[in-house]
């Protein structure tokens, strides 16, 4: 546990939430700001700052409840689809510093925009990206 850690004190039970599934190493509850209905939360119970921190027990624990999630939100709220998200550094959009994945619903029409929109890239500019991550 962070002692300052939002979501640690959701862990603990000193901080309430709506929780709505857990596993035995990661909770789920809703977000207390959504960006459509049904948004939810999937942490670790345990903390680590994002997911590079994150032990692959806790990471794997965290996906298999937020893959349930999904399949939960688009069969009992008539989701279109889902996104699931998550956000690294404060420059990603990343505003608690525990990780966590983000389970937002879609539904037709709704208003939730993603910040890009998908243009082609340079091709060799591509390759040249590429080729430092090999």
């Amino acid at each position: 546990m962070s002692e300052n850690c939002l979501f640690c004190g959701i862990v603990a039970g000193d901080i309430p939430s709506t929780q709505v599934a857990e596993n035995e190493r990661a909770i789920a509850f809703m977000d207390i700001n959504p960006a459509t209905a049904g948004h939810l939360l999937v942490i670790p119970r345990t903390h680590s700052t994002d997911l590079r921190e994150a032990s692959a027990e806790d990471l794997t624990a965290a996906t298999l409840l937020a893959q349930s999630l999904v399949s939960r939100v688009i069969e009992r709220l008539d989701a279109a689809g889902a996104n699931l998200l998550s956000c690294i550094g404060a420059d990603a959009w990343q505003s608690v510093f525990h990780t966590h994945l983000h389970v937002i619903p879609r539904y037709q029409d709704d208003p939730l925009q993603l910040p890009w929109h998908p243009t082609p890239g340079d091709f060799d500019e591509i390759k040249a990206t590429a080729a430092k991550l090999v």
